[in-house]
């Protein structure tokens, strides 16, 4: 399933809080020197005739080549450079009338959209460069990591791929097919290219039943569905319920078409290499909220049955609706919970993406130092592997992070002074939702002959 990109923001890809630091609305980077002012001329026209001067002026360079970069207003009313990835002549226009899927550099590749030649400032326009010759040259003065770094359309997740593979990926998924969904009773802007059957390719909506996770072109589609439709949960079995929370345990060779169902719908949130459609060697842990309409998933996490490298976890998502309410954090407690049950210590699949390292180095951080703070006397990384079911390369990378760990007379010893180990808690931050192990009614899963 890949590595975590807990909303590429964190858990699952939730958005950050808006700071005043510098920090737009929708917690992307602030732009400095990249606003197009848009105020009234001495004549006494508008934002819109002065952009349409513009556009008007530089109207040679139309239409647009693949590869064009050039300044771009967004949604916050401001400009900022994009890169062309793609156009498309619009239906009944002129030869020069397309429209254009546009990469905002300084930001995350969710953010790709379509725009319309008024969002565009044509003086900005900047020379079309031949990427294969710009490649050559590049890939001559740097190493593969440093390329991957400074490649603007470089995609947290993929670490594991060489420059060529990344290169292919992000060609093949440069475009996002479908623009949003409907699931329940909300209508939600999809984020990455998912590799949706062929007939869906005309749509740019996919309408899901929120239960069973089939889709549809249409509304009228959905409809008919629900009243045929006779379940109200996930399929599989119900391991955990507390208060308004549940969670199902869907087994991926007894549930095969839920399983890739809910593989093309994560697959939207989540920019992975490879999406898989055997989903028989995984289980997925489907979490709800629950009221007398049904059980509303939230988001999910996905595990091997069987891991030689003890991964407890391959993918996880809360979906955009209920991101910011602490699931993430959640969903990552109750993959180690299962882990005690199973005797076993575990650790996510790797490669792990940036953020989803930072979420995962909090929940390690807040389990790691609380145990600290009320142990007394000596404690060993092999008991606190033992305690939690964190792997022990973990443990110890992260308290050598906090700087909590030295190296004396061939071992590791851990100091842990209470002050330190206070300030260290209060950056990790909150813990989110608790799991309530008296809730969770589970067995470790057993191949049935």
């Amino acid at each position: 399933m890949g590595s975590i990109d807990t909303s590429p923001r964190a858990e699952s890809g939730s958005d950050p809080i808006p700071t005043p630091n510098g920090t737009t609305a929708n917690g992307l980077p602030a732009v400095e020197g990249s606003v197009h002012p848009l105020a009234m001329d001495s004549t006494g026209d508008s934002a819109e005739n002065e952009s349409l001067r513009k556009r008007t002026k530089g109207s040679g360079v139309l239409p647009l080549e693949v590869g064009t970069r050039v300044m771009c207003r967004w949604r916050d009313g401001k400009y900022h450079p994009v890169k062309v990835i793609e156009r498309r002549k619009l239906p009944c226009g002129g030869v020069n009338d397309y429209e254009y899927y546009v990469h905002y550099t300084e930001f995350n590749r969710r953010l790709d959209e379509w725009v319309k030649l008024e969002q565009l400032d044509l003086n900005s326009v900047e020379t079309v460069v031949d990427e294969k010759v710009e490649d050559k040259v590049t890939s001559l003065k740097m190493t593969r990591h440093q390329k991957r770094k400074i490649d603007e359309t470089h995609v947290e997740g993929h670490e594991e791929l060489d420059a060529a593979s990344l290169r292919e990926h992000e060609e093949f998924t440069k475009v996002k097919n479908i623009a949003t969904i409907e699931l329940g009773r909300y209508e939600i802007e999809t984020w990455y290219f998912s590799p949706f059957p062929p007939e869906y390719n005309d749509c740019s909506k996919l309408f899901f039943c929120e239960f069973c996770l089939n889709f549809m072109k249409r509304k009228e589609q959905l409809q008919r569905h629900m009243r045929k439709c006779d379940l109200k949960h996930p399929p599989g079995d119900e391991i955990y319920r507390s208060g308004t929370l549940s969670m199902f345990e869907v087994d991926g060779k007894k549930n095969k078409v839920y399983g890739q169902n809910l593989c093309y719908l994560a697959k939207l949130f989540l920019d992975h290499k490879t999406l898989y459609y055997d989903v028989d060697l995984f289980l997925f842990y489907v979490l709800c909220e629950c009221d007398d309409r049904g059980c509303h998933m939230v988001g999910y996490f996905s595990k091997e049955k069987h891991s030689e490298e003890s991964y407890n976890l391959a993918c996880i998502l809360t979906l955009p609706p209920y991101q910011r309410k602490g699931y993430g954090k959640f969903l990552i407690a109750f993959s180690y919970e299962l882990s005690k049950k199973e005797g076993k210590v575990g650790t996510p699949e790797r490669p792990l993406s940036d953020l989803g390292m930072l979420s995962y180095r909090g929940y390690w951080t807040r389990v790691l130092l609380d145990i600290l703070k009320k142990h007394k006397g000596n404690i060993s990384i092999k008991e606190l592997s033992d305690m939690t079911a964190i792997k022990a390369e973990d443990i110890l990378s992260t308290l050598q992070g906090l700087e909590l760990i030295q190296y004396r007379k061939g071992q590791h010893v851990i100091c842990a002074d209470p002050k330190v180990l206070d300030r260290h808690l209060k950056a990790a931050g909150r813990g989110g939702l608790e799991v309530d192990v008296c809730k969770l009614i589970w067995t470790p899963y057993k191949e049935q002959n």
